[in-house]
């Protein structure tokens, strides 16, 4: 060999490397399916469902039964899916909130790359945080697919099943799904004898959109097949890992959105062909009970491809060679934040057996947590019962304030968690021992949500409000006890509060407004100190001390200051936020009649508010619901999620 062609040959070395030792990594397979939680799958107990793929795959794969989405809404669940780290931590807590986040997380597609995998994704992105989604992959859309790899590469292809979807319960949606064939046009199980679950009233449209879910889920079944037959006849599964799970619970009433386990534990089915079964330390075609969760992912997937998770992955990976044994107590964090243009704010753990949650927003009812959702008969038809008065006890509570600020569950004897054990005389040791654990971990991943989204872009200064949280401007400890104390609705805490309302710190000035808003009427001596409020820099802290004086007694001033902010430039978030305050409290019909027209003859009035104006005239913006269906939005973050 002459020396002139030495580098040619080192760099063809180089470009066939990665396909030499293709053979020695395994290709993964990532089948997602839209809003359907575990409970939905017939390999989990459900004798309705008919979903023999999946079933099949589980018989000689591993299922796990405590398995979670550690958000329950797809964007926020997808960004803790993407880089392997709680979208509380980045923040990506909020649903569509395309906030900036450090370049310190590295997603696991990138990092997958770097190992010579080609990388496709078909086609959902939606990743929360602002960039663009599609460059994480070597392909991103409708025609991405791992048979477009170079010859000899490793895959990770991820496909995502959408038919599932809660859109799909829009009238819209089934029509336009019967009409092409997904589903048929009688529903497989009779409505009138199928299951209700006790979380649910019983009403004809529920039972009828059960019967519609079970047919979609059926139709996802039958898609996953036909990935898994693909697979085969590219002769590609005995070197294929493949998961299938889905991205969140849902999707009927009091599913997604909800930390309950109808809102988080999702199915999750992994099979290793004999090649690969050394990477799993639990044997082919048994129930896998230890906890796993979105934020696991990443980690497992490269630990999969012999590689360590970088520092900024919060997970643990629970196969491969990296694989770290779970922690005795082990416990999965959960959270639920803004969704669409519905404010709120809940934290959960769970170790699979009990379930503790806690809501920091308390004074707002529990449904609805997005206009989004309404577009179901079902939830329709839940909310006009309610407001009938047929309904009692859980079934009505839901739609009441204020809500529960603590909820333990036990879901063996309970499932459904429909039987709220807080109070319970005997239950007070574990329920401390959660309520601590759950402070110390938004202690330890630093919770972002701690400052409210509208005060954001005000405080950070041109950073992240993921370095924010993290700036010696922020106080996280003093933070997080004054949150804990102002959901508490405990009147004892109220000169605690009273002093937050002074602090120079506008991020403990609103916490303590907000205990005052928890403790309604029995804020009423701190009255004189909300009122300085009112002038506050933080247009939210005028909001949330308004409020308060609204139920401390003070109406007319409170109600006065909320009525003349509509005319104050404000940010998005903050004016959806006081367009909440203000149809929460029926003061909507108070905007002075000739406000929606200044708006809109105004060329330099923002979108956001001329959405709204809209809205007051009577006038559409759009079917939010992706099926035509054309309702009004309540405001400038509703969206299809």
């Amino acid at each position: 060999m002459t020396f002139g062609k030495l580098p040619l040959l080192l760099a063809t070395l180089a470009l066939v490397g990665p396909a030499l030792r293709a053979a020695d990594r395994p290709n993964i397979l990532w089948i997602t399916s839209e809003d359907n939680a575990s409970h939905w799958i017939g390999c989990y107990g459900n004798t309705e469902a008919s979903t023999p793929r999946i079933d099949a795959l589980a018989a000689t794969g591993l299922r796990f039964t405590r398995a979670y989405s550690n958000g329950p809404v797809c964007a926020v669940a997808r960004s803790t899916l993407l880089n392997g780290a709680y979208a509380v931590t980045q923040g990506t807590e909020h649903m569509r909130s395309r906030h900036e986040i450090p370049d310190t997380f590295q997603s696991y597609p990138r990092l997958m790359r770097g190992l010579g995998y080609y990388c496709t994704n078909n086609a959902k992105t939606d990743y929360n945080f602002k960039g663009n989604d599609a460059s994480h992959w070597d392909e991103c859309g409708g025609q991405a697919h791992y048979r477009n790899r170079p010859a000899g590469a490793p895959f990770f292809a991820v496909f995502n099943l959408e038919v599932t979807h809660e859109s799909n319960l829009f009238p819209g949606k089934v029509a336009n799904n019967r009409k092409r064939g997904a589903i048929p046009e009688k529903t497989r199980l009779d409505p009138a004898k199928l299951t209700v679950p006790p979380h649910q009233p019983d009403l004809p449209e529920i039972r009828q959109d059960i019967a519609i879910y079970h047919d979609c889920v059926s139709a996802m079944d039958r898609q996953v097949g036909e990935l898994l037959d693909d697979l085969k006849r590219d002769g590609l599964a005995d070197d294929t890992i493949v998961f299938y799970y889905a991205d969140h619970g849902g999707a009927m009433a009091r599913g997604k959105r909800y930390l309950q386990d109808t809102g988080v534990r999702v199915p999750l089915v992994i099979h290793l062909p004999e090649k690969w079964k050394h990477l799993a330390p639990f044997p082919a075609g048994k129930e896998v009970s230890e906890p796993v969760a979105f934020v696991d992912f990443a980690p497992t997937v490269l630990s999969l491809a012999g590689q360590p998770a970088p520092a900024s992955m919060q997970g643990r990976a629970f196969l491969g060679p990296r694989r770290a044994e779970p922690a005795r107590d082990a416990l999965v964090f959960l959270y639920a934040d803004r969704f669409d243009e519905t404010e709120g704010m809940r934290r959960a753990l769970t170790d699979g057996r009990y379930t503790y949650i806690r809501c920091f927003t308390p004074h707002l009812p529990g449904a609805p947590y997005s206009e989004y959702q309404m577009g179901q008969p079902s939830w329709v038809a839940w909310q006009k019962a309610w407001k009938a008065g047929t309904l009692s006890g859980l079934h009505a509570s839901i739609w009441q304030s204020p809500q529960p600020v603590e909820m333990l569950y036990d879901n063996a004897s309970d499932p459904w968690s429909t039987v709220n054990l807080a109070a319970q005389p005997d239950q007070k040791e574990r329920l401390g021992n959660f309520r601590e654990r759950l402070r110390q971990t938004m202690a330890d991943v630093r919770d972002t949500a701690l400052v409210p989204e509208p005060m954001w872009d005000s405080l950070i200064g041109g950073k992240t409000i993921h370095e924010f949280v993290r700036s010696p401007k922020f106080d996280l400890a003093a933070t997080l006890d004054l949150a804990f104390a102002a959901s508490s609705r405990d009147s004892a805490r109220l000169p605690e509060l009273a002093k937050a309302l002074a602090s120079e710190d506008p991020v403990r000035r609103y916490w303590g407004a907000h205990g005052c808003l928890v403790l309604g009427e029995k804020a009423a001596p701190a009255a004189e100190a909300l009122v300085k409020l009112l002038d506050d820099p933080q247009p939210l802290l005028r909001i949330t001390a308004a409020q308060a004086l609204v139920q401390a007694g003070q109406a007319e001033k409170g109600r006065a200051t909320l009525l003349g902010l509509m005319d104050v430039p404000l940010s998005a978030e903050t004016f959806q936020w006081l367009t909440n305050v203000l149809g929460r409290m029926e003061l909507t019909a108070s905007i002075p009649r000739g406000w929606a027209a200044r708006v809109l003859a105004d060329p330099k009035s923002p979108a956001f508010k001329k959405d709204y104006a809209r809205q007051l005239r009577g006038e559409t913006t759009g079917g939010g619901d992706g099926a035509g269906n054309g309702r009004k939005k309540n405001g400038p973050k509703a969206k299809a999620e």
